[in-house]
């Protein structure tokens, strides 16, 4: 069994060191045998009877191959000893008293005969000479770990939060290994009465009160919050005090960490500010997304973006018939289907390169594929870009999301869900005026359309493509400052596995013709925002990482709305998802007014902005833009050129 458990062990290392540990234990098996006898005759070879000595060697090897088993069987070979807790020693204790008695019932059965004292002799000294061998490497592990973390110049002085198992095993890891510079000075927990005690050797100073007070005491630089547990309220309130303690942060992601038995130094990652959300995230009844994903033909438009991949991963999970992916950006999509097909490698997985714009693209596509489900994610979405490219922004969102909803309705898609945005509501842009009009359109084909054609309006999603955190991040890397366009600038925001839910659970509520919105709690401020994610990312704003305000940006507003007032809310099941009314208006006028705009859009006309506020009442062109616009206009005549031919924005200075 040793001999299996030896060639099983892939890593050559391991090998080694279970061989050695053989070689030792066979060695100690031996050595204790005769230790036994000698203890029994009082350590006087001469007086250990001939009989008894023939017995013992005579049955030595026997005595060694069971033992070896029953050790195997204990997993005492499989244990990682530097890591050794009461488990292990039970184990190695049950083996040995295990060994012994069946040493006693072995050579009563084959005839041997030793003083009865022998056996217990045996066992008491078998169990320490055991018992040296495999904590003496975490002792020496340990003592190595402390001689080098002392010799280092600078260790990094660190704090742990969280004296459960999550702590203990993080503090084990850093304690006995001398590849890692952090030297645990302190640990923080809630519960008052492990206060003034010790874990691992290590100070529990007290609870998150004390937080600041021992960062001060002990010169903390990096802090590990060890709470997989923690809900995200509780872990938002200890973020907000250990952001002023200027120290570096990490945190394990999650519970399911201690339950895979996944915790170590390596499962660490940075505090992100959606830890500071504070929100549950949505809860989605996975028995109605998968009732109406199962077996069902899905086709996702803009499938290699932010939301577009998470909709292919989500629903890749859900076993759909088929899961075809259209994106006209070559490099992102082939992410998302090389992921795909290793994670799910029996899926019927179709990925297509087409534009949404290319009516016969999208016509032949549904046509061939026939889908039943139908994402539609494919957007221009970034505010100042769109600005100086309106006619592209016209083309790409208005009239892609046309051809997309005409294919559904003509090839008889049970579903389309079209992702839509906060800034659709009342828009002071024209990313958001065409992202009202895609909503204009899906409303038109809910009305006279066998497909099922709802909307799942949300707003910022954190970490997507464009957003504001990796902006501020690549700034902080580059030495600063962060930009932000105006002090009072606020948003809502969202994860991505949120808005994903949200999208995936509306597909399971609709009937047609509905605005799906999620309540995403408070809104942040962006400047609140910066200053979080300089602190958590140990920076002193003021000292080494500024913030420099840069005015809003075309067609920014200070806030977004996820709702009109004349649309109303209305429950669903889930309490954070609700249902707006949709706001009426002729779907005949506009449609012609359609076609009038698509000319407008394809000759690139200068004036498509307002073409577009004719069409939809609630954008407001503000006079700033206007004016930027026209200057921008006789520029680009006074060169020789026709069309805006942005991008005119530096991206270094954009705040959100």
């Amino acid at each position: 069994m040793w001999i299996r458990t030896i060639k099983g062990l892939k890593n050559p290392k391991k090998r080694i060191r279970v061989s050695l540990l053989i070689l030792y234990d066979i060695l100690v098996i031996g050595i204790s045998e005769y230790t036994a006898l000698l203890i029994r005759f009082e350590f006087h070879p001469g007086m250990i009877r001939k009989p008894f000595l023939e017995s013992m060697i005579h049955y030595t090897p026997i005595n060694i191959g069971c033992t070896l088993i029953i050790f195997a069987l204990f997993s005492l070979y499989e244990s990682l000893w530097r890591y050794a807790s009461v488990t292990e020693l039970l184990n190695l204790v049950l083996s040995c008293i295990v060994s012994a008695m069946f040493q006693l019932v072995g050579m009563y059965m084959m005839g041997y005969h030793l003083p009865r004292s022998y056996y217990i002799l045996y066992l008491l000294v078998l169990l320490p000479l055991m018992m040296a061998g495999r904590f003496s490497y975490r002792l020496l592990r340990i003592f190595k770990q402390k001689v080098y973390t002392d010799h280092l110049e600078k260790p990094i002085i660190t704090m742990v939060i969280g004296a459960g198992d999550a702590g203990t095993l993080i503090i084990k890891e850093l304690q006995s290994s001398y590849h890692l510079s952090n030297k645990v000075v302190c640990v923080i927990d809630d519960n008052p009465q492990k206060k003034n005690t010790k874990l691992l050797g290590i100070p529990i100073v007290g609870g998150r009160e004390e937080i600041l007070e021992a960062v001060k005491r002990y010169k903390v630089q990096e802090i590990i919050i060890a709470i997989p547990t923690m809900p995200p309220k509780d872990r938002k309130a200890l973020l907000e005090i250990c952001k002023d303690s200027g120290c570096k942060l990490r945190i394990l992601p999650g519970v399911y960490q201690l339950i895979n038995e996944e915790v170590s130094i390596a499962k660490l990652r940075e505090v992100e500010i959606e830890d500071l959300l504070g929100r549950d995230p949505v809860e989605t009844d996975l028995g109605s997304v998968l009732e109406y994903v199962q077996d069902k033909r899905v086709l996702i438009t803009g499938g290699g973006g932010s939301i577009g991949s998470e909709l292919c991963r989500q629903i890749a999970a859900h076993h759909p018939a088929l899961l075809v992916i259209v994106d006209i950006y070559e490099n992102t999509v082939y992410d998302i289907q090389q992921e795909l097909k290793h994670d799910y490698p029996e899926m019927n997985l179709v990925v297509l390169i087409g534009s949404v714009r290319n009516t016969h693209r999208i016509s032949s596509i549904f046509q061939k594929y026939q889908p039943e489900l139908v994402y539609h994610a494919a957007a221009h979405k970034h505010v100042p870009l769109m600005e100086n490219s309106p006619n592209e922004a016209i083309k790409n969102n208005v009239f892609g999301t046309l051809n997309t909803a005409r294919a559904a309705s003509e090839n008889g898609c049970k579903r389309f869900i079209l992702i839509s945005t906060d800034k659709a509501v009342n828009p002071t842009n024209i990313m958001g005026a065409s992202k009202r009009m895609c909503e204009m359109i899906v409303q038109t084909f809910s009305k006279y359309s066998r497909t099922e054609y709802v909307i799942v309006r949300f707003g910022n999603v954190l970490g997507s493509n464009g957003s504001v955190i990796p902006l501020f991040k690549k700034q902080m890397e580059a030495g600063g400052p962060v930009t932000v366009t105006h002090p009072d600038i606020i948003r809502y925001f969202m994860t991505i596995p949120e808005a994903v839910s949200l999208v995936l659970q509306a597909g399971a509520y609709a009937h047609g013709g509905e605005i799906f919105v999620l309540d995403m709690g408070e809104p942040v401020k962006i400047a609140d925002l910066a200053k979080n994610l300089i602190r958590l990312s140990g920076y002193t704003l003021g000292v080494n990482m500024e913030i420099k305000y840069t005015g809003l940006r075309p067609g920014e507003k200070l806030y977004e709305e996820l709702l009109t007032k004349e649309e109303g809310l209305q429950k669903t099941a889930n309490n954070l998802i609700f249902i707006g009314k949709p706001l009426e208006f002729d779907e005949v006028h506009f449609l012609s007014q359609l076609r009038e705009l698509e000319k407008a859009a394809m000759e690139e006309s200068p004036d498509i902005k307002e073409k577009v506020a004719d069409m939809i009442s609630t954008y407001h062109i503000r006079p700033e833009d206007k004016k930027r616009d026209s200057e921008a206009f006789q520029k680009l005549v006074s060169l020789g050129r026709i069309s805006h031919e942005g991008p005119i924005v530096d991206e270094k200075h954009s705040g959100i």
